[in-house]
């Protein structure tokens, strides 16, 4: 259920402005839109404490304490001796790291001495040192007012050591003599790595004030709340205020905090066409399941949409168990499910919406025969006995032919999709007669139009024996009633209502060939759920070539295959699955998943201030 809300004003005298903010911070209800941004140094210091965390994260050891929470005073100190650590050991890294390319470059050179050439040109010998072609060797010897000495190759390059410069038209390459010598770079990145370790410990014995930064963090977080709440609200001749939305079971709350803190405030409902309303979800312990999927795809309902959450958590776990398929693989989720539970010693959402999900699937696999795609698996009485005939899917040994199977699931698959589709509309015409709208006769025609393209689908997909005739006279009235009533809305005339719809026509005309296309998308469950089975017979295929002591090549490739298998399974669940839900669902039911979601303005100083998907059911 989408909670009501309201939107709010809050009054003060402006120089009561910061108690206001606080006390409106420690009620915790106020949704804040349009947020001005926080103080850029109050931003920094959450960014640098931040940072700084997840550094001390890398030096952690597994296992170890974390020590008692510091003091504000004993923070800061720490702090300032990991920052220093920190930034000392990232200079030291770039100079190793300049040190590792200079060496690196001076490698093929081999070692020599800087001082020793700079002695030399302090004594007036300006030696240069320069590779050279062959035949610009040769040039050098042939020009007699060029003195050079020989030295060994360098990359299979002549070496010379000039006394003065080459003239510019010789191509040669000039070494730019280093301040150090090889060894000397050696040795101090040597003495870098030695320093940088020094730092690593140092950080390694800071990693146990984890809580501590965890602590200031939320602190932090706090602070630029605040800021940006601050440089919200608005003020004028001596007045200050901020607005926002409320949920309206807490108007009580804020009464009582205007009362205690001196200020005025006014609450009303928000303007249909406000779309800054935010959005806030009561879950029950059904719906509940299927929030964590809802945070992964980031999806919310907007304000002035419905909640689906019960449609959604339904249709996805019969999808789920038809992409999946198998009965063996929904054991395994069944066991990792367990495994969690046991870890956690709880059940959070998440493990609970995979024990929903398993079981549907374990249930599908039973129904259709189907346990790693394995035909064997129908010589065993009990398993057979579970099968579905109609649907199963060795249906050879239930007396039924494979074309009549197939059929039976495609059907199924149609109806699944043309009931959640009527559904969607049904969903509409509730929401739109609430609102006094009269376009909801135009998703009654929906209605029609779906069923109607159910049946065609039927007809030319399955080959049922159904007379079109009627169907094309069910779709081509469900277009003419969309079109006469999808343009009403509150505030329009009946006369403009039907000058809106005349004007979309065409929209509608393709509108109503897409309504046969969402019907037909519901074929990818029958259509991905064999292709799953086809793999994992191919796999075992495959697997029932290595016989005798290539069995252990058997057990490699059933794994890998199935693996794999079950990684493509789940990605479809994720592209079929949810776009079934969120597309052909969702747009009979008029939803966009615009929600905006409700954050309250309030400390964060406590890890149970948040909701989380971590509640035990």
């Amino acid at each position: 259920m989408i909670e009501k809300m309201k939107k709010v004003f809050v009054v003060s005298s402006a120089s009561k402005k910061e108690q206001m903010l606080a006390s409106l911070m420690d009620l915790g209800v106020l949704h804040i839109a349009e947020k001005k941004s926080a103080d850029r140094a109050v931003l920094d210091r959450f960014l640098e404490l931040s940072k700084t965390e997840l550094l001390l994260k890398e030096y952690a050891e597994k296992g170890q304490k974390d020590a008692p929470l510091l003091t504000g005073e004993e923070f800061e100190a720490k702090y300032a001796e990991i920052r220093a650590a920190a930034d000392r050991k990232d200079a030291l890294t770039a100079d190793r790291n300049a040190a590792a390319v200079e060496a690196e470059r001076l490698a093929p050179w081999g070692d020599f001495s800087p001082e020793h050439i700079k002695e030399l040109k302090n004594a007036g010998l300006d030696f240069h040192f320069y590779r050279v072609g062959k035949k610009d060797l040769e040039s050098l010897k042939a020009d007699e007012e060029i003195r050079f000495i020989r030295l060994a190759d360098v990359e299979k390059m002549p070496v010379v050591a000039v006394l003065g410069t080459l003239p510019p038209q010789l191509s040669a390459m000039e070494l730019a003599v280093p301040e150090k010598g090889l060894e000397e770079l050696r040795a101090y990145m040597a003495d870098c790595d030695a320093k940088a370790a020094e730092c690593g410990e140092e950080l390694r014995k800071a990693s146990v004030y984890g809580n501590s930064f965890k602590a200031q963090i939320l602190k932090a977080q706090d602070n630029a709340e605040f800021s940006s709440a601050e440089a919200t609200a608005q003020s004028e001749d001596e007045l200050v205020w901020i607005s926002g939305y409320m949920p309206e079971e807490d108007i009580p709350k804020l009464a009582d905090f205007a009362k205690a803190n001196g200020t005025a405030w006014a609450a009303d409902d928000p303007d249909d066409e406000d779309d800054k309303v935010p959005t806030k979800v009561r879950y029950n312990k059904l719906t509940n399941i299927i929030r964590p999927l809802f945070d992964v795809l980031g999806i919310l309902p907007g304000y002035h949409e419905q909640d689906v959450s019960l449609w959604f958590l339904i249709f996805f776990t019969i999808f789920t168990a038809m992409i999946i398929g198998d009965a063996a693989y929904g054991f395994l989720f069944l066991i990792a499910a367990v495994v969690m539970t046991i870890k956690m010693k709880k059940v959070n959402n998440v493990v609970f919406l995979v024990y929903v999900l398993s079981i549907a699937t374990i249930i599908w696999g039973a129904i259709t025969g189907t346990w790693f795609g394995s035909e064997a698996a129908m010589n065993v009485p009990f398993l057979r006995s579970l099968v579905i005939p109609s649907f199963a899917n060795y249906p050879q040994y239930f007396g039924v032919t494979a074309s009549a199977q197939q059929n039976t699931i495609m059907k199924f698959s149609f109806t699944l999709g043309v009931i959640q589709i009527a559904l969607g509309c049904l969903l509409s015409v509730r929401k739109k007669i609430s609102e006094k709208n009269l376009s909801f006769v135009a998703d009654i025609g929906w209605l029609f139009a779906a069923c109607a393209m159910y049946m065609l689908s039927l007809f030319l997909v399955i080959g049922e024996k159904i007379d079109v005739k009627p169907v094309f006279i069910v779709i081509i009235a469900a277009f003419i009633i969309v079109v006469l009533f999808g343009g009403m809305e509150p505030g329009k005339s009946f006369g403009q209502g039907i000058k809106a719809g005349l004007g979309n026509a065409f929209t509608v005309f393709l509108d109503t060939i897409s309504c046969f296309g969402n019907v037909m998308s519901y074929i990818r469950l029958f259509a991905v759920g064999m292709a799953s089975l086809a793999i994992a017979q191919s796999f075992n295929g495959i697997a029932e070539n290595f016989k005798g002591p290539w069995f252990v090549l058997a057990i490699v490739v059933l794994v890998i295959g199935h693996g794999l298998n079950l990684i493509m399974g789940l990605l479809s669940v994720v592209v079929h699955g949810v776009r079934l839900n969120v597309l052909e669902f969702s747009g009979q039911a008029g939803l966009e998943w615009t929600g905006i979601a409700y954050e309250p303005f309030k400390k964060n100083d406590t890890n149970d201030n948040k909701e989380t998907d971590n509640k035990e059911i």
